[in-house]
């Protein structure tokens, strides 16, 4: 039977519920770890070094803006929460498979619970960002006020995503590496590398249909103001709005068959 948080204690338990599931994959994973917090930066901080290397040293560079180092990493590192939220979400159930069938609290939580977790990787990540900002000479604008709203739409767009693919990754296990594929086209796809802006024509329009697009564009105004784009940010709130949706009606449906494939 779908479970749901009704009363306001309901609502209490749920959230201590995902504290304790979310500290505890945080503790899991940097327990064995000697560096600890680092391997929440180092991914991030070598794929900026390198694409920084590459289009800076290596080929004359015509996207993005200055310094570029820092264009890269305010994409780069929301990208990684996305990334590894999303890849975790196709093992959601099935690694913790027992827990899921006999504990009481909803379902959903094994979702929430990894973007939780992910998202306090992310936070933790950000002195990157003033670090570079620092060395490159970035300016810090009136853009960083739109931070939290960047974080609000990438939370509605991972919580639609997840209900939508832990349930079907469940069901039909090749839909796992369908969607690792579906992600490594996605960066190539997604403003990181480049802007919105760079895109020549009708690719700079079809570009803002991607929900990652506008989100991405909210992060980058904190250091380059010209890189605001409402058109790509309305876009991305009626489809972050959608995905949540979707999300929220397809879990529910299929909830009842993922408890029994468990």
């Amino acid at each position: 039977m779908t479970q749901t948080v009704g009363a306001p204690g309901s609502a209490r338990r749920y959230f201590h519920s995902l504290w304790l599931l979310s500290a505890r994959d945080l503790k899991v994973r940097y327990s064995t770890s000697a560096l600890g917090y680092l391997w929440s930066i180092l991914d991030p901080l070598v794929m900026s070094l390198i694409y920084w290397f590459v289009f800076t040293q290596v080929f004359q560079r015509t996207v993005g803006a200055e310094p570029y180092i820092v264009f890269l990493i305010t994409a780069l590192l929301p990208w990684v929460w996305f990334n590894s939220a999303v890849t975790d979400f196709t093992k959601a159930f099935s690694k913790d498979a027992r827990l899921v069938r006999s504990t009481s609290i909803p379902r959903s939580i094994w979702v929430t619970r990894i973007i939780l977790s992910k998202g306090i990787e992310f936070l933790f990540s950000l002195p990157v960002i003033v670090l570079f900002a620092i060395v490159g000479g970035a300016t810090l604008t009136w853009g960083v006020l739109l931070f939290p709203l960047a974080v609000l739409l990438q939370l509605m767009l991972l919580v639609g995503l997840g209900l939508l693919v832990a349930p079907l990754c469940m069901l039909w296990g090749d839909l796992e590496r369908t969607t690792r594929l579906i992600l490594r086209a996605l960066f190539y796809a997604s403003p990181i590398i480049y802007g919105i802006y760079d895109l020549p024509g009708v690719f700079s329009t079809l570009a803002a249909f991607n929900p990652l697009a506008g989100i991405f564009s909210l992060y980058r105004v904190a250091f380059f103001p010209d890189q605001w784009d409402p058109f790509a940010l309305a876009i991305s709130t009626l489809m972050c709005i959608g995905f949540l949706g979707a999300g929220l009606i397809v879990f529910r449906r299929l909830e009842p068959a993922v408890l029994k494939e468990l």
